[in-house]
Parts: structure tokens; C-alpha cells; sequence
């Protein structure tokens, strides 16, 4: 594993990860994918998916809007517990979460419990600070022909166009609940899962994009039985395991799961495991678990005055489901993959960067070269080998620039799995040079066999 330093500019380097706007300077908290970071950022997605519900009969996908009624938040509890502590340098003025810079507190912190911890600031290195605020996460906006204006000389309208950017994809879920169960009517436990944008106001993003204010998320709302969460949590944590595992490709030893105490649990979470993982820059977050009880349907229940109640089959008996939540951020996995993948070596007596990435994210399965690029028979040949696997594998990519070391290397650092060679044997005996991305051997393989 690298430094987090030496993935970033490999990113940057080979078209994984661009700062957001940066032409303009760029734009705190927002990141862009370039083509092999869009190609890689899809795989991921792509295999979360394809675990957890297309190889599933229990979990149901749903793709909601990003903008909702605002009523969605205060049933959620997000408009009036969304916020982290935020305390000031008087000093150099710059802002910080109290919690991330002082060691040993929570969320819920006080000024006075913070001032206790003697934390200097990290910028300036004084120690002047303010009271605690609480700083409200959730970007608001306005829907409808209502402008800003409007609003400051008539406050009563501001609630009427009050919108925010969501902050989690659970409530997408949540409110669709009731459509699922009037459209599929499936048997309990059933899951709901959805994959989309989320927005947080951070107050200070850091660490690449490990803490953006836009990300990506994957989550599922698992509806069970009250009596059998616990079961069920059981099931999820491990599947959970399973996947970042045997589909993501981590290692083991780099995942720990955190047990969070009351005082550190989201307002409506009676138990969660944070899945932690061994980042460059120290042990991260990296997916959660959650038990949300009934907290979320029985609010919308109230909130809207419309039964969220399922009705068994069997036996007729009306309830409100119990929910456990698996969440993960994509571009926290995304960095967790490259992080596990990134090695340095060296091939003979020269360093080489690599991306050990598992074959099924690799950005590009084969990169078929031609030995030489000014010899025609060789070109045409590799043409027709690269159109041939392209069929077959899809994510295929074309490289003749430089000398076949050159591209050998490229080709490690963006972590393509196998090169593909034609030189001028390959004219008589219809045979490749295959060379491993990993283990940098060499074998001749029929183009039939590839």
C-alpha cells in the first residue's frame, strides 16, 4: 500500500480522479472521474449490485429523485439533528469539526468539554477558540418561480420553496416503501436497495475522497420481522464481509469492525457496526451497518397520516417493519480498492508501480500492442486480435506508443490484467505473447485460445 500522496497523483497521472473544476481552480469537496476512474467507479457499482440484488430473490431496486418534499427531513429527524459541531480559530478564522481535530470526543460535544482537551489548532497552531455551534449538513435550495429575493422580503414563502439536495439515499427508500409493497407484494424480509448522489454541507472535506461533499452511495433497506433483526443483522454482516472480500478483493486483515456506542450512534440507529478499513493516512470508515428500528416508517406514518403497515400473507397480521440498513459511500470503497491494489516493485533493476486490482475491476482486461508500430503486418494483425477480444471481453484497450517496456509499465500502473503482443512469430504460427500484470511472466498462447 502507497502513501495516500503517491495514489493521488496516480490518479491524476493516469485519468482515475480529477479535482472538481480545476480550471477554475477547483472546488473544495468535489472530485470528477476520469475515463479509467469512471470505468473502475462502474465496476464497483456494477458488482455491488450484481451481489446484493440481481443474485438475490429478497431485494428490490428503486432509482429516486434526488430533490423531495422537504417534509421528508423533518419526519427523518435530519432537519433538526443533521448537524456536526463546529467551533472557530479566533485566530486565523478557519473552521473545523470539533470532534475530527480533538481526540477522544464525540458529536455532542460541549465548549467547555472541548476546551478541556487543550487542542491547538491545526493551521495557525494557537489555541483561541470560539463556542461550539452546530452546523447544519443538508444543502437547501429553492423549487418553484419563489427567488431569493422574494424570500427575504416575504419569510413566510421560504418554506413553501424550501428544498434540500438529500444528504442519504435511505429516504428514497423509505418513502417508496409503500409502492413496492403495493406493486410486488413481496414476502418478509424483503430488501429495497438503490444506488445515487448524495449531498453534506462537510465543513472541512479532507483526505481526498474520503470525506467529499458529493458522493456517491449504495444502500439497502432490509424490512424484517421486530423479532428477528438481530438474525438478519447477523446475515447482512457477514454478506457484508463476503463482498468487500470475494467480490471487492480486500484484504481481510485491513477490515475491522467497530462496535458504536450510543453517544457516537446516528439518532436513529439502535445498533450499528461501522466496517473500518486501513487507509495510507490510518484507520477510516469505510461502510456502516445499522439497525433503525421502526424509527423511519412510523415517522412517515405520522408525518403523512398514511399507514405504512404491512399485512402478512398468511396470517393476516397487521405490522410495521423493523429495518437494517447496509450503507456504503462509493467513493470510500473506490479509494479502499486502489489503496489495496497499489504496490511498488521492481522488474529488472527498475521500480515499477502496479495496480494489483482483481480481474473483475481491472479498467481493462487485455491491452493488445503491436511489437512495432511502423512494421503494417503487425498493426493489421493486432487490429484484428484487439476487435476480436473486444467481442469476447468488452473492456479491451489499444496501446502502441513508446517501446513494449514502456507500455508493460503504463499498462501495470492503471492495472490492466493481461498484454497481448503480436510480433512477427504470430504472422506464422497464429500465436500471442500473453505477459501477466502481477507475476510479469510471459507465455505464448493460440489468438484462438485467448
Amino acid at each position: 500500500m502507497g502513501k495516500l500522496e503517491d495514489i493521488v497523483s496516480l490518479c491524476k497521472r493516469r485519468g482515475f480522479v480529477f479535482q472538481g473544476s480545476e480550471v477554475y481552480g477547483g472546488m473544495a469537496g468535489t472530485w470528477d472521474f476520469g475515463p479509467l476512474g469512471v470505468i473502475l467507479k462502474r465496476k464497483i457499482m456494477d458488482e455491488w449490485w450484481k451481489y446484493f440484488v440481481e443474485e438475490r430473490e429478497d431485494i428490490y431496486g428503486v432509482d429516486a429523485a434526488i430533490l423531495m418534499n422537504s417534509r421528508t427531513w423533518v419526519a427523518s429527524g435530519h432537519t433538526a439533528t443533521f448537524a456536526d459541531p463546529l467551533v472557530e480559530c479566533k485566530e486565523c478564522k478557519n473552521r473545523f469539526r470539533a470532534d475530527k481535530i480533538a481526540e477522544g470526543i464525540s458529536e455532542s460535544v460541549t465548549t467547555e468539554e472541548f476546551l478541556k482537551t487543550h487542542t491547538k489548532c491545526p493551521i495557525c497552531g494557537k489555541e483561541n477558540w470560539g463556542p461550539i455551534r452546530k452546523f447544519n449538513m443538508m444543502f437547501s435550495t429553492h423549487v418553484g418561480a419563489v427567488l431569493p429575493e422574494d424570500v427575504s422580503e416575504n419569510p413566510e414563502l421560504a418554506e413553501k420553496g424550501v428544498a434540500y439536495l438529500r444528504p442519504e439515499t435511505a429516504q428514497g427508500i423509505f418513502v417508496n416503501y409503500k409502492n413496492v409493497v403495493d406493486t410486488i407484494y413481496p414476502d418478509l424480509p424483503f430488501g429495497i436497495a438503490q444506488q445515487g448522489k448524495a449531498f453534506r454541507n462537510e465543513i472541512s472535506p479532507r483526505d481526498f475522497i474520503l470525506r467529499d461533499r458529493e458522493c456517491s452511495q449504495m444502500e439497502i433497506e432490509y424490512f424484517v420481522r421486530a423479532e428477528s433483526w438481530e438474525e438478519n443483522f447477523e446475515k447482512m454482516r457477514k454478506a457484508q464481509h463476503d463482498f468487500l472480500e470475494n467480490v471487492m478483493g480486500l484484504s481481510a486483515e485491513k477490515i475491522h469492525e467497530l462496535e458504536v456506542p450510543a453517544e457516537g450512534r446516528a439518532h436513529y440507529s439502535k445498533r450499528t457496526i461501522d466496517f473500518m478499513f486501513d487507509y495510507p493516512n490510518g484507520e477510516e470508515e469505510l461502510m456502516g451497518l445499522a439497525y433503525r428500528t421502526d424509527f423511519d416508517l412510523s415517522n412517515i406514518q405520522r408525518e403523512s397520516g398514511k399507514s405504512m403497515e404491512y399485512r402478512d400473507k398468511i396470517t393476516g397480521e397487521t405490522f410495521i417493519p423493523h429495518v437494517i440498513e447496509p450503507s456504503v459511500g462509493v467513493e470510500r470503497l473506490f479509494l479502499a480498492v486502489l489503496a489495496n491494489a497499489y504496490y511498488e516493485d521492481e522488474v529488472n533493476g527498475e521500480k515499477r508501480v502496479v495496480l494489483k486490482l482483481p480481474e473483475n475491476l481491472a479498467p481493462y482486461r487485455f491491452c493488445v500492442s503491436p511489437l512495432l508500430k511502423n512494421k503494417p503486418e503487425l498493426v493489421e494483425k493486432a487490429k484484428d486480435v484487439y476487435q476480436i477480444l473486444r467481442k469476447k471481453y468488452g473492456n479491451v484497450t489499444w496501446d502502441d506508443a513508446g517501446n513494449i517496456g514502456k507500455r508493460y509499465r503504463k499498462q501495470d500502473e492503471i492495472g490492466t490484467f493481461e498484454c497481448v503482443v503480436v510480433d512477427f512469430d504470430t504472422l506464422n504460427d497464429e500465436t500471442v505473447t500473453v505477459r501477466n500484470r502481477d507475476t510479469t511472466k510471459q507465455t505464448r498462447v493460440k489468438i484462438s485460445e485467448l
